[in-house]
């Protein structure tokens, strides 16, 4: 059966569509939920998928963040071996670190709640962006950017940041703002990082206002993508069984 680490940062920033989607493919979802003291594995010969999902710390310091060396290790060997893998927000930083590149405050500021992406052309090719909106309207909610790595394709941008969405690697992606949430995910962030919000220049009210319009015409994007990711994941265990024989 295949297996798909996740690792869980902070309790609203969950794996949400994403698991749910691994789960449909028959893929075993192995949260390790790192607030809670869970541990990390030391290497990935048993797991055919990484996802790394965001949290307020920095990608760039160990301070209030203790796994932080060991989740750029398993993205190393991860890059190293082709195993599928997704970072978000954080999970995306630490993904551009993992690669060589670079991780730094945003000039212009917290980008936080709900703007449009463009896609570059190359997405139009990517295994797991193909075939979505040139412009799709996403939920960001981060304060730092960052340089993809070496070689890595530049997926999404907008007029805040450029860095929105990358791959490197045969089969790793990052994507800096929040493609898998739902109702519900939406509903913890703003109750657990509201103040964010305001100091961003926005409010909870406002970012809850836009949501149902938001999340409905993502909804079909996020379940093509997140499916997508869970077949890479499913194909990886199959490619795997296959040398075993």
């Amino acid at each position: 059966m295949a297996s798909c680490l996740v690792v869980q940062h902070v309790e609203p920033e969950g794996p949400y569509a994403i698991a749910e989607a691994l789960e449909e493919a028959g893929v075993a979802v192995d949260v390790r939920r790192v607030f809670a003291s869970a541990a990390l594995p030391t290497d990935l010969s048993d797991v055919d998928g990484v996802v790394i999902m965001g949290g307020p710390m920095s990608a760039s310091r160990d301070e209030g963040f203790p796994t932080r060396r060991a989740e750029l290790a398993l993205l190393v060997d991860a890059l190293r071996l082709g195993r599928p893998t997704l970072g978000v927000c954080l999970g995306a930083q630490l993904l551009a670190l993992a690669g060589g590149g670079h991780v730094y405050p945003g000039a212009d500021g917290p980008e936080i709640g709900w703007a449009a992406v463009e896609f570059t052309a190359e997405s139009g090719q990517d295994p797991l962006l193909a075939d979505l909106p040139r412009q799709l309207t996403v939920l960001h909610w981060h304060g730092d950017t960052f340089d993809p790595p070496p070689g890595a394709t530049l997926l999404a941008a907008n007029h805040r940041y450029l860095s929105q969405a990358f791959r490197t690697g045969t089969q790793a992606w990052g994507l800096q703002f929040h493609l898998e949430i739902d109702g519900r995910a939406v509903a913890a962030f703003l109750d657990a990082f509201g103040t964010d919000a305001e100091q961003a220049g926005t409010t909870p009210a406002s970012i809850a206002a836009d949501s149902g319009a938001a999340l409905h015409s993502l909804e079909p994007h996020r379940t093509r993508v997140m499916a997508r990711f869970a077949e890479l994941v499913s194909a990886h265990d199959r490619e795997r069984l296959a040398d075993r024989t």
